[in-house]
C-alpha cells in the first residue's frame, strides 16, 4: 500500500515537471519569435539591388567650312564631349593634310575671336552637330623668337648709329666734332635696357609655348626698330646738344633711370614665382626687398618701373623721338596694366581694391 502511493507520488511530480518545462520553452519560442519579429519590422522593407549604371559617351559632329568663301571641307565625326580645340585640329590635319594645326585658326562665326586649343567642345556645343569656321593663320613662329627679334634689334641698330659710321653721317663732321658725355651714358643706358630684356626672356620669363604669326613678328619689329633708328639718329648726330640744365639733369635721370631699371628686374623675377603663374596662381605680395614694396601701391609694379625707365631717359637725352616713344609704350601699358588689374579684382577683390593698376593713386 505504501508503495503505491509513493509511486503515484512520483509520477505526479514527472508530469508536473513536464508541464512546467513545457510551458518554460513555449515561453522562451515566444520571446524568440516576438524578438525576431521587432527585428525584421525595424529593419524596414528589403531594397532592390541597385542596377549598375553604365555612362554613355555623348559624341558630335563638327562641320568644318571655310571662312572666306563658307564652303565646307569636311566633317569630324565620333567628336568626344572631353575633345578640345587642339584634338579637332589635329583631326582636321588627319582628313585634309593641307590643313597644319599650327596654321589653324577656328572661330564659332565668321569675324569672331578664334578658339583657343584648351576650350572643350563640350562648352561650347549648343546641339549635337557643331559649326566651326576654319582660316589659315600664315606662317608662325614662337613668342620666344618674337621676343628675341624684339629686343636684339634695337640694341645692335643703337650701336650701328653709336659707333657713327659714314653712310649715315658726315664723316668730317664726325671727326670734327667731339661727343658729350651724355651721348656715352645714354648708350649704355639703352644697352643696359635691351641686354636685361634679352637675359630676363631666356633665363627668367616663361614664355608661352604658343606661337603668333608671322605677320605679327614684322609689325613688332617694325615699330621697335623703326623707333630706335630714329631715336639713335637724332642722340648720335653731330650736331646734338646736350640737355638744359646740364649736368646735374643728366645724373639725376640716369641714377633714376638705374633704380627704375633694377626695381622692373627684380618685379619679373618675382613673378617668374611659380606661386605666382597658372591657374592657381596667388597675388604677388612684397618681400624684404624695397623694389617689390611698389605692390602697396599699384598691382602692375613692372609697368610703372618700365614707363619710369623712359621717362628719365627722355629728360636725360631731352629729345623728342624718345618723348614720343615713351607717350606711346606709356598708352600701351597703361591698357595693358587696366587689363589686368581687372583679373586681379576679379580673383583677388580682398587684396588690391585699394591698389591703382600702374600709376599710384592715378591710373
Amino acid at each position: 500500500m505504501f508503495r503505491r502511493q509513493k509511486s503515484h507520488a512520483s509520477e505526479r511530480k514527472k508530469e508536473l515537471f513536464s508541464q512546467g518545462a513545457t510551458r518554460f520553452t513555449l515561453k522562451n519560442d515566444m520571446r524568440n519569435f516576438h524578438f525576431l519579429s521587432r527585428l525584421v519590422l525595424s529593419a524596414g522593407p528589403l531594397k532592390p539591388t541597385p542596377a549598375v549604371k553604365h555612362s554613355k559617351k555623348i559624341h558630335f559632329e563638327i562641320e568644318i567650312l571655310d571662312a572666306q568663301t563658307k564652303k565646307q571641307i569636311c566633317i569630324l565625326d565620333k567628336v568626344t564631349q572631353s575633345s578640345t580645340i587642339h584634338d579637332v585640329k589635329q583631326k582636321l590635319h588627319k582628313a585634309c593634310p593641307k590643313w597644319y594645326p599650327s596654321r589653324v585658326g577656328l572661330q564659332l562665326e565668321c569675324g569672331g575671336p578664334f578658339l583657343k586649343d584648351h576650350i572643350t567642345i563640350q562648352s561650347i556645343a549648343a546641339s549635337s552637330i557643331v559649326t566651326l569656321y576654319v582660316t589659315d593663320l600664315g606662317q608662325q613662329v614662337s613668342w620666344t623668337t618674337v621676343f628675341l627679334a624684339e629686343y636684339t634689334g634695337p640694341l645692335l641698330i643703337y650701336l650701328l648709329f653709336y659707333l657713327r659710321i659714314p653712310c649715315i653721317y658726315d664723316g668730317k663732321e664726325s671727326a670734327r666734332r667731339l661727343r658729350h658725355p651724355v651721348v656715352h651714358l645714354a648708350c649704355f643706358c639703352h644697352c643696359i635696357h635691351y641686354i636685361r630684356y634679352l637675359l630676363e626672356t631666356l633665363f627668367v620669363h616663361k614664355v608661352s609655348s604658343g606661337q603668333t604669326t608671322l605677320k605679327n613678328l614684322i609689325m613688332i619689329c617694325a615699330f621697335y626698330w623703326g623707333f630706335t633708328s630714329w631715336i639713335a639718329y637724332y642722340i648720335n648726330h653731330p650736331l646734338y646738344t646736350p640737355p638744359s640744365f646740364g649736368n646735374r639733369q643728366i645724373t639725376v635721370s640716369a641714377i633714376n633711370f638705374l633704380m627704375c631699371e633694377a626695381g622692373n628686374h627684380f618685379i619679373n623675377v618675382m613673378l617668374s614665382h611659380p606661386n605666382h603663374t597658372g591657374n592657381n596662381a596667388c597675388f604677388p605680395s612684397p618681400n624684404y626687398n624695397p623694389f617689390t614694396w611698389m605692390f602697396f601701391l599699384v598691382s602692375c609694379p613692372n609697368y610703372t618701373y618700365e614707363i619710369g625707365s623712359w621717362i628719365s631717359f627722355t629728360v636725360m637725352t631731352q629729345t623728342l623721338p624718345v618723348g614720343i616713344f615713351t607717350l606711346l609704350m606709356s598708352i600701351q601699358m597703361s591698357l595693358w596694366a587696366q587689363k589686368k588689374h581687372k583679373i586681379y579684382l576679379r580673383k583677388f577683390n580682398s587684396y588690391i581694391h585699394r591698389k591703382s593698376a600702374m600709376i599710384p593713386f592715378i591710373l
